[in-house]
């Protein structure tokens, strides 16, 4: 039994291959900025689907946001490790995982606009990255937690639209102490930050957010796909529920940039699945 492992900040993606075919799971995003090793085996350990097979995996193959260093890493390995005593275990980075379900054969430049944002160029062999990701702080140019930013600081500034500002009001009652507590108080921010898209994209046909959306996607592709040598004469891919939930909207962000278009893919795990089947199982032994 393989397990093949898709892991956001919000969200995890879980695909057991076995002789009788495909099994799915889904368990809270693992990420070793926010979660301990006990906090990835809990995880596991509460599904009752993944606690039923403990025992008989062979095999994990985990990418997840923030797994970019050896001792990041080792935090996930090690609670998966004790999730699965006998198998052998890989973690690797989320962006891995994305240029691997995005691959069509020919060298391309992958980027994820989910939770977070990131992007990498795979020539088939090799991931490498130009700029770094630097989070939901610093960065995360165009992703949930950067919209999420955007709407509650507008929102308290009262620089929404009068229907969108009365709106968001109504649905979470929210003030300005509570929000700040959350954002500077409470654990997994960026989380919350990204909580906000499904209220976004109630909007999504308003002119404003639009607008907003557009001008963070703009963003994204000037700081994390124009700084490729060879950007425009490559395709570029996309995965995460931001992208796509925003295609039109990105599609437009790279008109402008002359960027070449790729797939546009909302969960990366299938395609992540078959990569493994044709390229990589084998290479655990």
């Amino acid at each position: 039994m393989i397990l093949v492992v898709d892991s956001g900040s919000t969200k995890s993606d879980w695909v057991l291959l076995s002789d009788s075919g495909q099994e799915t799971f889904s368990t809270m995003g693992l990420n070793p900025y926010f979660h301990s090793s006990e906090i990835v085996y809990t995880a596991v350990y509460e599904n009752e689907g993944l606690n039923n097979i403990r025992s008989f995996v062979e095999k994990v193959f985990f990418y997840g946001a923030g797994c970019s260093s050896d001792a990041l890493n080792q935090i996930i390995k090690n609670g998966l490790q004790k999730a699965f005593p006998s198998a052998k275990i890989v973690v690797d980075h989320d962006l891995k995982a994305c240029a691997y379900a995005t691959y069509e054969g020919d060298p391309a430049i992958s980027c994820i606009i989910g939770t977070g944002s990131n992007s990498c160029y795979f020539d088939g062999s090799e991931v490498s990255e130009v700029v770094p990701a630097l989070g939901y702080v610093l960065g995360d140019e165009g992703s949930g937690t950067y919209f999420g930013k955007q709407l509650l600081s507008n929102y308290l500034y009262k620089r929404l639209p009068e229907n969108i500002q009365h709106a968001f009001y109504e649905e979470t009652k929210l003030t300005k102490d509570q929000i700040v507590d959350h954002v500077y108080m409470q654990p997994n921010a960026n989380v919350y930050l990204a909580s906000f898209m499904p209220f976004i994209v109630k909007f999504a046909h308003d002119s404003y957010i639009k607008e907003m959306v557009f001008k963070g996607f703009k963003q994204f592709i000037d700081v994390h796909v124009c700084c490729y040598p060879n950007y425009k004469d490559v395709k570029v891919h996309f995965v995460g529920s931001i992208a796509a939930l925003f295609s039109e909207e990105l599609k437009a962000a790279c008109e402008i940039y002359s960027v070449n278009l790729g797939n546009t893919i909302q969960k990366p795990i299938d395609g992540l699945v078959r990569f493994h089947e044709q390229h990589l199982i084998e290479k655990i032994n």
